[in-house]
């Protein structure tokens, strides 16, 4: 099987753009990765870029390694020590910090890995099949049954990250999901919070396996998101991925 890559990014109602991407690519092997620089803490696209770089340099150092999950781990361990290292001289609130979400894709299989409220999204025949939960309390609140999907956009405690990348030098909560069979026609979507605040998970997949364009669908959801915000939209940031018969 084949893939095809899509990638945006928009400033939003923000007077700076603190996140970053990466489309990496060697033999079988297709890393992408979104970071998103947290706007409440000093340089946030700092710690965005410094972590983006540690991941390119992991995958052009590693990323042919055996076990696809055992690498995303080390490099996001590798990235976290590196962000938390540009703020060692700085005090607790100061220091930067990024969420991030990357997607690794192995030949017809996938891993995926988050710190924080970036996701990856696995889209297939129009539904969601899965999706990263995000570490945050209001994630907490849906999976104990006190409040729904839809209400996480509004909620007061919306914005609120108990993980990322940077601040302290301990290691945050790093999901990493299994090995997932792909199949022709799958999409898989990575994403600063910027975008799923403003589309729902079920309008982007409905519609992502029938884009005949996956750059023109990726820039219309991105501009969506942004328009549904307004005139609070944060930085929208994607990569898309799917995966072809050849």
């Amino acid at each position: 099987m084949g893939v095809e890559t899509a990638e945006v990014s928009l400033l939003g109602d923000r007077e700076d753009n603190q996140d970053r991407s990466a489309i990496m690519a060697s033999g079988d092997r297709t890393f992408c990765a979104v970071l998103d620089g947290m706007g409440g803490h000093a340089e946030g696209a700092q710690a965005a870029e410094v972590a983006v770089d540690s991941l390119r340099r992991s995958f052009e150092t590693s990323g042919q390694a055996a076990d696809p999950e055992a690498f995303l781990r080390g490099a996001l361990e590798q990235a976290h020590r590196e962000v938390v290292g540009i703020g060692d001289d700085l005090p607790a609130a100061a220091r930067p910090r990024a969420t991030v979400a990357v997607f690794l894709v192995d030949g017809d299989r996938a891993t995926w890995g988050h710190v924080g409220d970036a996701r990856v999204y696995h889209f297939r025949d129009g539904k969601v099949l899965s999706r990263t939960r995000d570490h945050t309390p209001v994630e907490q609140l849906v999976r104990d049954g006190l409040i729904t999907e839809a209400d996480i956009p509004g909620h007061p405690l919306r914005h609120y990250v108990e993980y990322c990348l940077g601040g302290f030098s301990e290691l945050p909560d790093i999901s990493v999901a299994e090995l997932t069979p792909l199949e022709p026609g799958d999409v898989l979507l990575a994403c600063s919070d910027g975008l799923w605040s403003g589309v729902d998970d079920e309008a982007l997949a409905a519609t992502a396996g029938d884009a005949a364009d996956l750059d023109g669908w990726l820039a219309r959801q991105a501009g969506r998101a942004i328009r549904a915000t307004m005139p609070y939209s944060d930085n929208t940031t994607a990569i898309a991925l799917r995966i072809t018969e050849d």
